[in-house]
């Protein structure tokens, strides 16, 4: 395999395990308003995800990382393209840590729902803002000739790329209200599945409406082929199979099914771009492709022996993490410290 087609690759397989694990750190923000009727409640949600959303966001930190190095012209024209959104992105991801780590330094109870509701609108942002990107990317965007993105932030917002954001909120919170029923002890942790089920109707009304988009508005039928055909298929078959999980109170196997299908639909992304790395509504052949926007063979070379050594170490690491702090969480205050 080619070193420009194995980062690709990589960089797909980033932005998936983000997508999988910050998911539900979304999603429990999402929720944490809908769910937590007092503040033990709302400290108990929280304390869900307190050891490892800092860890799942690296996966998008790595991501951007990685393009920067192996596409160095796709970094430039993505992120100077997508600078507003990327910047509300960032003032959210901010925002969002911040609201952690202040709600508890004080008791006043407008303190505390003042930074819950901070953490709701900067969990809701950043899966919203991370659709929309994405399905305009695959959509196709006004890039000319020097491989620069000639629109506004307003044309980034149109009817597919709020679609695609709003499939990939609704399903991040089913994904996180799962994971909290899966996380939490007692009648709190049945509030969660209660509240994941309700969500799972609208999400799949809309990711539907989504998928049926991305057949009409992409190439993904001319360009991508069955690869991504059958992506989206399975993406499709596994949101439906989580209703019917959750109907039989089957949660784990219902946790696994929202993964899968964000793994199926990240992957379907990238399966229609492939292998174009941005694709310009202006003249195909003005397109970004992993050829004419890659780092040189030897950087490319050089990237993959440092990756072959630090990723088992940084995978161990986090499955540790999540295997130390594996319990079921009760809803007492003793021991909560967010």
């Amino acid at each position: 395999m080619e070193f420009n087609i194995l980062w690709f690759v990589l960089i797909a397989v980033l932005y998936i395990g983000f997508f999988v694990l910050e998911g539900f750190d979304f999603g429990v923000g999402m929720v944490l308003p809908f769910l937590g009727k007092n503040d033990t409640e709302r400290r108990t949600i929280i304390n869900t995800i307190g050891p490892h959303w800092d860890g799942n966001e690296v996966w998008l930190i790595t991501a951007g990382g990685a393009t920067f190095a192996a596409f160095p012209h796709w970094y430039a024209t993505l992120f100077s393209g997508f600078y507003i959104a990327f910047l509300l992105l960032l003032a959210a991801l901010i925002v969002r840590g911040v609201a952690f780590e202040f709600r508890s330094l004080n008791e006043n109870p407008k303190w505390r729902l003042f930074w819950d509701r901070a953490i709701f609108v900067s969990s809701l942002l950043p899966a919203f803002l991370l659709g929309v990107a994405f399905a305009n990317i695959v959509q196709g965007l006004p890039i000319d000739a020097n491989m620069q993105y000639t629109g506004g932030f307003l044309t980034l917002i149109n009817l597919y790329g709020v679609l695609g954001g709003l499939a990939v909120t609704l399903i991040c919170a089913v994904h996180g209200a799962i994971f909290l029923n899966l996380k939490i002890s007692g009648e709190l942790s049945e509030r969660a599945a209660k509240l994941a089920a309700r969500l799972w109707l609208p999400a799949l009304i809309v990711a539907a409406a989504f998928i049926v988009a991305t057949y009409f508005t992409t190439d993904i039928l001319s360009h991508a082929g069955i690869p991504a055909i059958l992506l989206s298929v399975f993406a499709a078959l596994s949101f439906v199979m989580v209703g019917a999980f959750l109907m039989r109170k089957r949660n784990g196997l219902a946790f696994v099914l929202t993964s899968l299908t964000l793994v199926f639909v990240v992957a379907c992304l990238f399966a229609i771009l492939f292998p174009r790395l941005m694709i310009s509504n202006l003249d195909p052949a003005w397109s970004l492709t992993i050829t004419n926007a890659s780092s040189s063979p030897y950087t490319l070379k050089i990237m993959t022996i440092v990756t072959l050594i630090f990723l088992p170490v940084v995978l161990f690491y986090q499955g540790w993490s999540y295997f130390v702090f594996r319990k079921r969480i009760l809803a007492k205050a003793e021991g909560l410290v967010y």
